[in-house]
């Protein structure tokens, strides 16, 4: 049975049967708004605020500033003392895109994750890693390097990744392929509202819930409902859910 780490969102860790498998690194993917920067804030306050375990959060399109207003604006209340500690450590845009040559910021980047004693790390977002390469073998090359070194490091990691349609895309990209799970948010239009899903399509290791279970957004984070019976339900259900409820929830993005 492979060791598990929990990410400590409410409703995530049943679905997974106890969390992700250490070392593994799941792809989140999902349109804009759908809550995947959340997810990884999340993941990464969780680690230090509920199991002691260090995290590392970059980021190619926020400040750090940005990144503690957001997580105050979630209810993480003890970000910043956390970062202050050390508990977490955050690479922003400022960071990242310092350097006018990227692959040798990756290359620095890349030599710190090999000397760090963290536990987990989120990327924020992957979409905007792989805008930095010219052709898709230079892409492949830092992206295998880059994975690689995050298993080889004992880091459990999350990559977001965007996607323009409402349901998941069927095309399937090369980060689909090198990653170990792929998790999707779903925001489905609901008349003056929106429901939010998450479905758990792949973990490699272990066994998994596989069917969408409705989400909501609210001070404190991601809540999920493995019963539609405890979640506010909020318009119609898309038709692919079956008679299974959605909701609402607090507009965060």
């Amino acid at each position: 049975m492979p060791e598990l780490v929990q990410t400590g969102i409410e409703g995530l860790d049943s679905i997974l049967n106890g969390g992700i498998v250490k070392d593994a690194a799941v792809l989140i993917s999902g349109n804009p708004g759908t809550g995947k920067s959340i997810l990884g804030l999340q993941y990464i306050y969780n680690g230090v605020d509920m199991f002691d375990e260090g995290g590392i959060y970059l980021s190619f399109e926020e400040t750090a500033d940005d990144i503690s207003d957001a997580a105050a604006s979630i209810g993480f209340d003890r970000w910043d003392e956390y970062v202050d500690d050390g508990k977490i450590t955050v690479y922003d845009k400022h960071t990242l895109l310092r350097e006018g040559d990227f692959s040798s910021t990756l290359d620095r980047i890349l030599d710190d994750l090999q000397d760090t004693d963290n536990d987990r790390l989120v990327l924020d977002s992957l979409t905007m890693f792989q805008l930095f390469f010219e052709d898709e073998k230079e892409q492949r090359q830092y992206l295998l390097k880059f994975i690689d070194i995050l298993k080889g490091s004992g880091l459990t990691s999350l990559l977001t990744t965007e996607q323009s349609a409402i349901f998941p895309e069927t095309e399937i990209g090369l980060e689909n392929f090198l990653t170990d799970g792929n998790i999707y948010l779903i925001q489905s239009p609901a008349g003056a509202t929106s429901n939010r899903y998450i479905w758990v399509a792949k973990m490699r290791k272990q066994s998994i819930k596989n069917s969408m279970f409705p989400l909501e957004i609210d001070h404190g984070g991601i809540k999920i409902y493995e019963q539609a019976a405890g979640f506010s339900m909020v318009g119609e259900s898309p038709p692919w859910f079956g008679d299974e409820g959605g909701g609402g929830g607090a507009e965060f993005e």
